[in-house]
């Protein structure tokens, strides 16, 4: 349970503090009876009318106390708050749990409880809360729902304290809050190959050892409990001594998902918008690979990875899946746009070694940064690129019937360089474009004589 924090509905104040806190929360019922009441007063002295006074004194002393009552009860409520669940695709509900707890001797008097909401989650919630009886509790619950990515803070309550006769309310907020993080929708993607060249790469060698791995070839001394079946008898001849096998070093195929967050990259905002399809791709992809058994990455324009916790990056091998997907999702939650205007800070990092499959999605190409994704190929042992051109991207649909020259010549020099490269028109579907990255790298390897994966 996610506590959202404790609080006291008591007075806390210097005396003249709780004198101005009192009357600044009379309603207007009681502000009412109090104008009456001063006015009744007057009247009785113009008039002469000694009853009039004390039915004015009735009416204005009648709101003051019930004031100073409301504010002198000390109730210590105790509130927590429950998110189900903490982490929801966009355009999902999440259910807010609320629960209050009466932890003093005294029962309370009539409660409004108010939870503070990011306007794009909904309306703010208010429930009305009957006697609470000592040591008792009440729990209520409300549902939130955003299209749009993002974290958002839940909070921090606020209860209402009001006295029988609806003269005074008072408010007493609690300290903490909680997050809610509205993470990019993911949508399943066909289990295609596109990783690996022709000649044994990817979903050939490397996944090969993630299922079976590689025996080290130095053996060492035999240990007390070591499986007999693993001894090494030419080394156990040429040493003298009994020797074994070391363990299994199973490896695992690895997966690096560019995202191009530059902000001269990308036009329009909104769910609909070209970023917004990048972000909701690269989880997708980042997802699924990480379902299959790959060690996947997320990289950005200005160099940036995520997980990023060993020394290359990668995760899915040394830590859980679950735990690097979470992560991943975080980050895709609230990432923005970036003041870069080029790629270099990722070609930085890609060139350092083999990445295995590189999947990119990438907003408007210049010539120049066309060639640094075309270098980036060098170092992947395959890749696959989404381009999302503004002109394209911001026509109808019925309009796309292919890409206009610019970006047909940005998507012929990365298709020279041996990316397999789509464009991505707007309203498309990942997985349609997935299935076809597959056929289209399928084609070029049977046209190039090699073997597919």
């Amino acid at each position: 349970m996610t506590t959202a924090g404790a609080g006291h509905a008591e007075a806390g104040q210097d005396e003249k503090g709780g004198i101005r806190t009192a009357l600044a929360g009379l309603t207007t019922r009681g502000r009412s009876f109090l104008a009456a009441g001063v006015a009744a007063a007057v009247c009785s002295y113009v008039l002469g009318q000694s009853d009039l006074l004390r039915v004015g004194l009735l009416l204005a002393v009648l709101p003051l106390v019930c004031a100073t009552v409301l504010y002198r009860t000390r109730y210590r409520v105790a509130g927590s708050r429950r998110l189900s669940p903490a982490r929801v695709p966009a355009g999902s509900e999440a259910r807010v749990h609320l629960r209050m707890d009466n932890v003093s001797r005294l029962p309370t008097g009539l409660l409004m409880l108010q939870d503070r909401v990011p306007y794009v989650l909904g309306p703010r919630p208010r429930f009305v809360l009957d006697r609470v009886e000592a040591g008792g509790r009440r729990e209520v619950s409300y549902r939130v729902r955003s299209d749009l990515r993002g974290r958002y803070p839940l909070g921090p309550l606020q209860l209402r304290l009001t006295d029988p006769f609806g003269m005074c309310e008072l408010t007493r907020s609690f300290s903490t809050y909680d997050n809610l993080t509205v993470i990019p929708r993911v949508e399943p993607l066909a289990p295609v190959r596109l990783s690996g060249e022709a000649k044994g790469y990817g979903d050939g060698r490397q996944r090969s050892l993630a299922l079976a791995g590689e025996d080290d070839v130095i053996p060492r001394g035999y240990r007390y409990g070591d499986d007999l079946r693993r001894v090494h008898w030419r080394s156990t001849a040429r040493y003298g001594e009994l020797m074994v096998r070391r363990e299994e070093q199973p490896q695992r195929a690895r997966c690096t998902v560019l995202l191009d967050t530059r902000g001269i990259a990308f036009q329009g905002a909104g769910p609909d918008a070209a970023f917004e399809w990048a972000v909701a791709g690269a989880a997708s992809v980042l997802v699924h690979m990480l379902e299959r058994g790959f060690s996947v990455r997320l990289l950005t324009d200005t160099g940036n990875a995520v997980p990023g916790g060993g020394g290359d990056g990668f995760a899915g091998a040394s830590q859980g899946s679950a735990d690097a997907a979470g992560l991943m999702m975080d980050t895709l939650a609230v990432i923005d746009h970036s003041d870069g205007a080029g790629l270099s800070g990722a070609y930085d990092v890609l060139r350092g070694g083999n990445e295995g499959l590189l999947v990119a999605f990438l907003g408007d190409l210049d010539e120049e940064q066309a060639a640094v994704v075309a270098r980036m190929r060098q170092r992947s042992g395959g890749a696959v690129a989404f381009v999302l051109d503004s002109e394209t991207w911001m026509r109808e649909p019925s309009d796309v019937r292919g890409p206009l020259d610019g970006s047909g010549e940005r998507l012929r020099m990365l298709r020279e360089a041996g990316w397999t490269t789509l464009g991505v028109p707007r309203g498309a579907s990942l997985d349609d474009l997935w299935r076809q990255a597959d056929r289209e790298r399928r084609g070029v390897a049977a046209a190039g004589g090699g073997e597919g994966p």
